[in-house]
Formats: C-alpha cells, structure tokens, sequence
C-alpha cells in the first residue's frame, strides 16, 4: 500500500533533541548520546534533530554535520529521526538535505526560505523552493509552518504543495488556531498530506488530534508522557488521551510559557542524564527560580528522566 494520509510512513511523538553543550560551550557528545538514549529510552517514535529546539541557529556548518552524523550513527535505526536542514539559499537547502539523506535521515524538515525581520518570499518563489529541494531527495519533506519564519503560508498554498511537489508530505503546523488550519490542510490536501502534525510542545495537541493530527512534535524531556496520549487517540480511546493530557498539562504549560527551548536540558541535567544544561551564548540560561518550578512541576508525574540515569 502507497504512503497517504491513511497509511503514512510516519505517526506518534517524535520529539526535538536538544543539542547538549559543556560548561564553555562546546558541544559535549558523550552528553548528546546520552540525551537520545533516554528520548529512546522514553518511547519516543522518533526523533528530530537540529530544529530551532535544538539552538540550530548557534551552531556553525561543520557543528551541524558532526552533530547529524553523530547522531544518526548512535541512534543506528532504533527510531527514525527527522533533520532539519532549513535554509534561505534552496540550492543549500538542497545539499543539506542530499547530505542528511546519504547519512540515514528518514525526513527532512524545512522552514519556508526567510532571513532577518524583513527578507521573505512570496509563494510562488516557495513553491519553486520546496520543488528544488523535493528533486534532490528521495525522503519526504516536512515543512515547518511556524512564527519564527514572519512568512505566512495558508492551508490552501500548503495543500497546494502537497499535491503538487513531490517530497511535501508532512506538515508541523504551529501557529494561531493550528486546529482549524489543520482542518482545513487535510480536507484540501486529501491523501497528499500524508502527515498532519501538531507542533509548539503539545500546548494545543488535544484540539490538534481531534481535528486530524496524526503525529506531534513535542519537546524533548518526557516523552513517556506525552507519547501515551497521542496513541490512546490515534487508537481511538479519547477519554484516556484526555486523561493523560490533563494530567501532564501543568508541565507542557510551563514548559511552552516559562521555559520554552531550555526546559528538556533543565529536566535531563535534574535526572543526571547530561552534565550542563547551559545554552549557548547569547541565549540566556533559565533563571534559577525558572527552573525550580519546572522541577517542582515535574516531580509530582516522576517523568522517566529524572529517573533514567539512576
């Protein structure tokens, strides 16, 4: 049977992977291994690499393919794993995601092309874009549709794009009223939108999942709970999806709203799993009382990664 919507290659929680940098900011991978361990470890279908979750924006081009091959080799086929090979330039959108491809990538996740406040393209210059990547990869293309871009992308010109261009089979949709977005992407695109997904750490993954989302990109630190909800849904059992989401609410509140990108290091450094859970300069590390409620939130559903390391 041919990937579609009813049949895709790809569902669940497939989490972002926090790139783990020691006390001077280099990147630590023995500490990165054993993030992706414990995300393994936690039942997580998948991963995502170098996402804006994972500070890609600091990290040069040589940091980028240790990191991918790294990790990738140590991950060895356990799970499928996403990379994120944005860029504004499509012709190096294009060789980042041949490179991600040959090393073992199952996806390639792709930002519309964009730069600064005020560099954006218009859609049929995205469309050209996404083509030009779609004809240098076999592996499908999820494409990002986030704020951070600036570049409004309407479900109409997104189930445009999966009719019409090859790879464009996935969509992580998080923006405003993602629900109805979602909605409308799926009644359009039809069985060429092979993966709708939720996306912005799970904060609107109920409403996400009733109007048709069949995978989430979440935050790295506890997919033991959040990996549950999404397969008691697609399932078909509601009430205990509704049950597991109310119960872990508190903590994907806190992450979305206090933590943001910070959150997974802060829990994975309280379990023991990695040794610094610094960003790289000139992000700003959590503020201690910050953290302090995420632990304290965390502690009272005892999430796998405070236990993993012991």
């Amino acid at each position: 049977m041919s990937p579609s919507a009813r049949n895709p290659r790809f569902r669940g929680v497939f989490p972002v992977v926090p790139t783990i940098f020691d006390a001077a900011g280099n990147l630590d991978l023995d500490g990165q291994k054993r993030c992706v361990d414990f995300m393994i470890d936690a039942g997580s279908n998948g991963l995502c690499i170098l996402a804006n979750f994972s500070e890609q924006f600091v990290l040069s081009d040589e940091e980028r393919a240790v990191l991918t091959r790294v990790m990738l080799e140590h991950v060895g086929g356990r799970v499928p794993v996403i990379v994120t090979t944005s860029h504004y330039s499509s012709r190096l959108c294009a060789e980042r995601s041949r490179q991600a491809q040959a090393m073992g990538a199952a996806m390639v996740m792709v930002m519309p092309p964009y730069h600064g406040a005020t560099i954006r393209v218009a859609e049929p210059g995205i469309e050209r874009f996404f083509r030009t990547v779609s004809d240098a990869i076999e592996i499908p293309i999820m494409i990002q549709d986030a704020p951070v871009s600036g570049t409004a992308l309407s479900a109409s010109f997104l189930a445009k794009l999966a009719r019409e261009v090859a790879a464009v089979a996935y969509f992580k949709i998080e923006v405003p009223f993602a629900a109805g977005k979602l909605r409308t992407l799926i009644a359009e695109g039809g069985d060429h939108v092979e993966g709708p997904w939720d996306g912005e750490e799970a904060i609107t993954l109920m409403a996400d999942l009733e109007a048709g989302a069949t995978g989430s990109m979440t935050g790295g630190g506890y997919p033991d709970g959040l990996v549950p909800i999404v397969r008691d849904y697609l399932a078909g059992d509601r009430e205990a999806a509704q049950r597991g989401y109310d119960r872990w609410l508190p903590l994907i509140n806190y992450e979305n709203r206090q933590c943001g990108l910070l959150a997974a290091k802060s829990l994975m450094l309280a379990g023991g799993i990695i040794a610094c859970d610094a960003p790289r300069e000139p992000i700003a590390p959590l503020h201690p009382a910050t953290r302090a409620g995420l632990i304290e939130i965390a502690k009272r559903l005892d999430p796998l990664v405070l236990r993993w390391a012991n």
